[in-house]
């Protein structure tokens, strides 16, 4: 039994140590407008007309798109701020 207990605690452990960052996710949706999506990634996070214009794009085309990458602190401030411009959006562990 100590084996085991060794083993799993030898393959959880490192999951524990790894400070893997968050990323915030903009999902596709019905309502929103491209230009105003790509207005949107500009005026957040500073992006040029073309970084947002090529986010927009995966979002339209792929259902969703990774815009911004931090700690959760973070992440929860950016899809925050996402929402109060109608944007659906979440936030993850990267690689989730």
């Amino acid at each position: 039994m100590v084996k085991l207990k060794e083993k799993v605690e030898e393959q959880i452990q490192p999951s524990f140590l790894v400070d893997r960052p968050w990323i915030t996710i903009v999902w596709d949706d019905p309502v929103n407008l491209m230009s105003y999506v790509t207005y949107v990634f500009i005026t957040v996070f500073g992006y040029s007309k073309e970084r947002a214009t090529e986010l927009m794009l995966k979002v339209h085309n792929e259902g969703k798109a990774v815009v911004s990458t931090g700690s959760r602190e973070e992440m929860e401030r950016d899809v925050q701020r996402l929402h109060e411009f109608g944007l659906w959006a979440t936030l993850s562990h990267d690689g989730e």
